[in-house]
């Protein structure tokens, strides 16, 4: 949980840090920061035997204020290059806003997979935005972040449409089948 909460508190710096429209290096380190956190809290949760369904909530929801402030960042530092990629990033906002409402219609609650889509989303993420904010670059490593993020979203969707209850910690959509013909066997 510790780690959970390190990345919700650095979440908000990142803004401040890019408030004034330039970022440094700092910005980056801390960004990375904030992804090794994301990466280690579930592996020692698992390993600690800790990974409950109420911790799994609470990092999806620290990712999910982590990403928000980092766009809210790229937006003050980058706004050239958002502005230039409104229509790819309008549409991955958009698939996400469907994902929010078929996940709250059908469970009353986001989804919290931890896909292993997710995981490559957060790793093409990572690239695109040392590409950002260390190089202000936005050019492929932004493309195949939003294209991996449309396709993470498309199988969380498929997942959310398979799985009659809500699960966490299912990590594709061969596995919600599986889950799926389980529950229904």
């Amino acid at each position: 949980m510790a780690l959970v909460i390190l990345r919700g508190a650095i979440a908000p710096v990142l803004v401040g840090m890019a408030w004034d429209g330039h970022t440094s290096w700092g910005w980056v380190l801390l960004y990375c920061l904030a992804v090794l956190s994301d990466i280690f809290d579930g592996i020692i949760a698992r390993r600690l035997g800790v990974s409950t369904a109420a911790l799994r909530k609470a990092d999806s929801w620290a990712d999910r204020g982590l990403y928000v402030c980092v766009a809210i960042a790229a937006w003050l530092a980058h706004p050239d290059v958002i502005l230039a990629f409104k229509l790819p990033l309008l549409s991955i906002l958009g698939l996400q806003g469907i994902w929010w409402i078929v996940n709250l219609a059908k469970y009353g609650q986001p989804a919290s997979y931890h896909t292993y889509t997710a995981k490559a989303w957060g790793l093409t993420l990572l690239v695109a935005a040392i590409a950002l904010f260390g190089y202000g670059y936005g050019g492929v490593t932004l493309w195949v972040a939003i294209l991996i993020g449309v396709i993470h979203t498309l199988e969380e969707l498929a997942m959310t449409w398979v799985l009659p209850t809500w699960h966490h910690d299912v990590l594709s959509l061969g596995h919600a089948l599986e889950i799926r013909k389980q529950l229904l066997s």
